[in-house]
């Protein structure tokens, strides 16, 4: 494979440069003085960015982008052989890597970096250990999947030896990092257009733990079930973290009227300190704890790592308050897996004491179709649900399933639910039928932000 070395700058372009994760990498690259270029379908603000910090980006992808003196091409999971571009670059035999290989081979350039892994919460999780590391003075560098406003965007060049990195499990991205330290949140079943089902995950998270070596850090969550078949005999450090228990515990929780948190945190029989969020929810305190507990292995304060939580308020698309209209709280959510929609919206009754409305969009027909009950479920503690059409990203069959499908579901379980198949058939819905007082939370990782976004007239 090839090899990355900040020591010998050279030309990657990158096919499909605007995602989150590539954008970020191709300016961690830039940064440290390599020559970027890179294709993708259409403008946006990240292309505009990277462009501003010296990338050649061109708004069409064709063989002719892979120019002479192009010395590696990256390319997202999305890219298939018969892109053109990835065509041109296996003629002339030009090194290739894989979004995941390329991170892999960045980490080995740090000799602290971090992986946040799990089925939920690794944004937030890298986000709060964002702050805790930087309020401690460690100058990290940082590649998130999603914007933080503290850093201004997705990622952030340090200048010192950590590096802090999401760990994606979808395809196995993950099993091509290098991390010296891992923290791992929860392990659910999800991405089953991939997986064969939770003992897939399962094996696959174990993997992902046997690449750290002796000197290696794992930061677990102690209420993963069978916990001791994913940690036997690894050779690494292994940490736990969890409520009332674990290496790490929180205690003495209790919330804000805003349904935000502030616990005490334990290492062992010895209290660090008490803790404030600034963000909604159990599972936040939860991540919190995670992230408390790889700051204060890393060597951070407790002092420190309280003010850097307690100034962490959030990423796009997490929990985040969009504003208001006719007395009604519009706040978006990234929420598309039963377990995650089941936190946002208890998150949301400690927040709001008026009627719950969910705008759900469901997140691809394989995940509706195998977790259909799990999503009525979880659905089912708002008052009010409006679903959307499903949000195929990238499936084309629709298995014979639709959001009216999830809409019957609902129904089975006595709850008030509507589908309409267009946004402003939703949009007109809501204007009809929220009150004030009410909390509308527009859920799920496709465009459904829109319907809010429109509402607000933004």
């Amino acid at each position: 494979m090839y090899q990355i070395d900040y020591n010998r700058p050279v030309h990657i372009h990158f096919i499909g440069i605007g995602g989150i994760s590539m954008s970020g990498l191709a300016a961690v690259l830039l940064k440290r003085g390599f020559t970027v270029s890179g294709s993708d379908a259409k403008e946006s603000p990240l292309t505009d960015w990277l462009s501003s910090l010296g990338a050649s980006i061109i708004y069409e992808q064709k063989e002719e982008n892979i120019q002479e003196g192009t010395d590696v091409v990256v390319y997202t999971a999305a890219i298939h052989p018969d892109n053109p571009e990835y065509i041109a670059a296996s003629r002339k035999q030009i090194p290739m890597l894989s979004r995941a290989e390329l991170l892999g081979q960045l980490m080995k350039n740090y000799e602290m970096p971090v992986a946040v892994a799990g089925t939920h919460g690794k944004t937030t999780t890298t986000s709060m250990l964002t702050h805790i590391l930087l309020e401690g003075g460690l100058d990290p560098t940082i590649s998130v999947g999603g914007i933080l406003p503290s850093i201004h965007g997705n990622v952030r060049i340090g200048h010192t030896q950590y590096f802090v990195t999401e760990a994606c499990e979808y395809t196995n991205s993950f099993l091509e990092f290098f991390p010296k330290m891992e923290i791992i949140l929860n392990i659910d079943a999800d991405h089953l257009d991939f997986f064969k089902d939770l003992d897939d995950i399962r094996h696959s998270f174990r993997l992902f733990a046997e690449r750290l070596k002796n000197d290696g850090t794992l930061i677990i969550y102690e209420g993963i079930p069978h916990l001791n078949e994913l940690v036997r005999d690894l050779p690494c450090r292994v940490i736990t973290f969890g409520l009332e228990s674990g290496d790490y515990h929180v205690s003495e929780i209790s919330y804000h009227n805003s349904g935000c948190g502030e616990f005490d945190l334990y290492k062992g029989g010895e209290c660090l300190g008490h803790f404030s969020l600034s963000v909604p929810g159990e599972h936040n305190i939860l991540n919190a704890a995670a992230a408390l507990a790889a700051g204060d292995l890393l060597g951070v304060p407790a002092e420190a790592m309280a003010k850097g939580l307690a100034g962490f308020s959030g990423t796009d698309r997490r929990f985040q308050k969009k504003g208001e209209i006719g007395g009604v709280t519009i706040v978006d959510d990234y929420a598309h897996h039963p377990t995650e929609i089941k936190a946002t919206l208890q998150a949301a009754r400690k927040f709001s004491a008026g009627q719950i409305w969910c705008v759900f969009q469901p997140h691809t027909y394989t995940r509706t179709k195998a977790l259909l009950k799990e999503f009525a479920k979880a659905l089912s503690l708002a008052d009010k649900i409006v679903l959307a059409k499903i949000y195929p990203a990238r499936e084309t069959d629709d298995l014979g399933i639709s959001s009216d499908t999830l809409r019957l579901e609902l129904e089975k379980l006595g709850k008030a639910a509507w589908y309409f198949p267009t946004f402003d058939e939703i949009e007109n819905f809501l204007l009809q039928h929220c009150s004030p007082g009410d909390l509308l939370i527009t859920m799920g990782a496709g465009d459904v932000v829109k319907i809010g976004e429109s509402l607000l007239g933004q």
